[in-house]
């Protein structure tokens, strides 16, 4: 009967450890939701959003046109429709999406319907890819509120959220990789985390977000 009694127990103690522990890994998944945005050049989206308390992950990819599983040669040649997106994952209990929607519009430029700063073209454009009722409304709200802070027309559609396709691992945290070019635009054997600072620097992006926001801007020195 011992014996019995202490298997009871221990059996007992493991049901209530694994229930635990499921509804601890549970509360940790219905914590972490996506937001996907357009913003210009993916690598610049995902490091200023990677850096945001709360973000768990932004991942730099393609979305909002017909092509499936484009490539980023296909993207930036034009006719998929897709745009340069980065897909943020954040724990909802320590950021907010309309935190997350307030920030994006203070780092990018929404005045400018033809692209994002050096970078032009339908696949550099901005816009928020809503994700259900909710984000949808919550991104309005932002829009409304970075209109009237500006004084100036948002031009930053609002979309329904569709297929996101991830870029090729190449352009993954590629502003703090240490892999060297071999050739780049901005030069010879240079790691990617210079010569992103460099193509950054030089498309003029901070530069331009500090003149529209001034001290709002989130990502900028």
């Amino acid at each position: 009967m011992s014996n019995l009694s202490n298997m009871k127990t221990i059996t007992l103690a493991v049901m209530i450890a694994v229930g635990l522990f499921a509804q601890t890994s549970t509360a940790k998944a219905a914590g972490n939701e996506t937001l996907t945005v357009a913003g210009g050049c993916f690598w610049c989206v995902e490091s200023d959003f990677e850096s945001v308390r709360g973000v768990t992950e932004a991942v730099s990819g393609f979305t909002g046109g017909t092509t499936a599983n484009p490539t980023y040669k296909q993207v930036t040649a034009g006719g998929t429709g897709h745009y340069e997106a980065v897909q943020i994952t954040y724990d909802s209990s320590v950021i907010s999406p309309d935190t997350l929607l307030n920030l994006f519009f203070r780092s990018i430029d929404p005045t400018d319907a033809g692209g994002q700063f050096c970078d032009r073209g339908p696949s550099y454009r901005s816009a928020i890819f809503a994700n259900g009722s909710a984000q949808k409304s919550a991104a309005e709200k932002a829009k409304a509120e970075a209109q009237a802070a500006l004084g100036a027309k948002v031009v930053t559609p609002i979309l329904d959220a569709a297929k996101f396709y991830p870029a090729e691992t190449y352009h993954q945290d590629y502003y703090k990789s240490s892999e060297r070019l071999a050739i780049s635009s901005v030069g010879l054997g240079v790691k990617k985390s210079v010569a992103y600072k460099r193509y950054r620097n030089g498309c003029g992006r901070d530069q331009r977000v500090k003149q529209l926001w001034g001290s709002d801007a989130p990502f900028v020195n």
